[in-house]
């Protein structure tokens, strides 16, 4: 049985605005997952949700099963037992999330004398532990919040997340604002606890190569979906969704000359979760989309070994031959065997290859389903046959597939189960 099993969970704030629409994950005891994203995919309200910290209006639907147990259905004292001892967050920016008039040592504590019934000095000694578990002197639980630097505010907080020996972490953005050497030593941090203890951990961020170097399996979110999941390096270096890899493709990587003198973005925003566009929600930013992603939702299959991915272009079967990605659609859809990269052309445009037709003369783009292809640095489309110099060839007939306390007052269902809940003992 899993540790967690997040099935078809939607997440709608008063007024209307779907933040999570209907997110299917699974998580295993050991097993650390990432969750990718531009601001505003529904990473953090997907966090909050799993311990039911969002207003008391908000609107939750699905099931979250911890350990078999569902959270959504739980009665106010059984959640209240949950949190911090059976799973736990760490809340993003430890500034903001630290009480400043409170020493970093009685907010550790808190927890454990709440949850554990532990007398006071056993709760400070335990601090101190943890503490030193995270790199830290255990004279530091004297300190105050503002006199520790970033880094070591965010030990801070891992710390409290460890309090009470849960199965489960949360972390939402917790290397944010920390230089790369502190951001390395967290994350180097973050592994050996997980697998000293054989904890569960989600880890939340919008930069895929820190969650490709961290965790094993990757879910990248995008206008309260999941449009891509699969193992965390495979989704970063050979994302099958376009928006996955527009955002792997945001990131320059060293010693190539190709993002370094021409580094690709997406350009707009992810859609107001009030408004989510019709059909497939990337639709409007996506290089690669189709007449019929402006009305057909595109639901997440299978996209290879252990993947799967929500797009037309994706095929049965796609990648589970050889280094291609096979294509899909008839002659006259467009259908290439890859999604053009976000700063490619589209087809149809000056520039790009013919979508539809007998033949099509590509240089840096790709030639479209039916018909033969010539292709020059790209890709040739699915149907018929294809010239292809320098890429791959597309998939056509007979073609081969290419931490803040949550406790206290602010927990009662009047109080709107509230996450931001400063550390003072209730």
């Amino acid at each position: 049985m899993s540790l967690l099993d997040v099935r078809n969970l939607a997440v709608t704030y008063p007024g209307g605005a779907a933040a999570v629409r209907g997110v299917d994950l699974r998580l295993a005891a050991g097993e650390k997952l990432g969750i990718a994203g531009e601001s505003g995919c529904g990473k953090s309200t997907l966090a909050l949700a799993l311990l039911r910290l969002l207003p008391a209006a908000t609107r939750v639907t699905g099931e979250i099963l911890l350990d078999g147990e569902d959270v959504l259905t739980m009665k106010w004292g059984r959640v209240r037992a949950v949190r911090w001892a059976g799973a736990s967050i760490v809340f993003q920016g430890a500034m903001h999330s630290l009480n400043p008039v409170h020493r970093v040592g009685d907010q550790i504590a808190e927890p454990i004398l709440l949850h554990r019934g532990a007398s006071p000095a056993d709760a400070r000694r335990k601090a101190g532990a943890l503490l030193e578990q995270v790199g830290l002197p255990a004279a530091r639980a004297s300190a105050y919040p503002h006199e520790l630097s970033g880094g070591q505010r965010q030990r801070v907080m891992i710390a409290m997340a460890l309090a009470c020996d849960p199965r489960l972490i949360v972390a939402d953005e917790p290397t944010t604002a920390l230089d790369v050497m502190i951001q390395a030593q967290i994350l180097r941090l973050i592994e050996r606890l997980v697998s000293e203890q054989d904890l569960g951990l989600i880890m939340i961020s919008h930069d895929l190569a820190v969650l490709a170097d961290t965790c094993d399996r990757l879910a990248v979110m995008y206008a309260g979906r999941v449009v891509e999941e699969g193992p965390a390096r495979q989704v970063h270096e050979d994302a099958r969704h376009p928006y996955g890899r527009a955002l792997s493709e945001a990131f320059p990587r060293i010693g190539d000359p190709v993002s370094r003198f021409a580094p690709r973005g997406l350009p707009g925003d992810p859609p107001d979760p009030s408004a989510v566009p019709s059909g497939c929600a990337f639709h409007p930013r996506c290089p690669a989309a189709l007449d019929l992603c402006v009305t057909q939702d595109q639901v997440l299959r299978a996209a290879g070994a252990g993947r799967r991915a929500a797009c037309v272009h994706v095929a049965p079967g796609d990648g589970a031959a050889g280094d291609g990605a096979a294509g899909v659609g008839a002659a006259g859809v467009g259908a290439s065997a890859r999604a053009v990269s976000a700063a490619g052309p589209v087809a149809g445009e000056p520039g790009a290859g013919a979508v539809t037709g007998k033949t099509g003369a590509d240089t840096g783009a790709e030639a479209g389903a039916g018909g033969s292809g010539a292709d020059t640095g790209a890709e040739a489309g699915a149907g018929g046959s294809g010239a292809d110099t320098g890429a791959e060839a597309g998939a056509g007939p007979g073609g081969g597939a290419g931490a803040r306390a949550a406790v206290g007052a602010e927990d009662e269902p009047e109080a709107g189960a509230d996450a931001e809940v400063r550390s003072s003992t209730p």
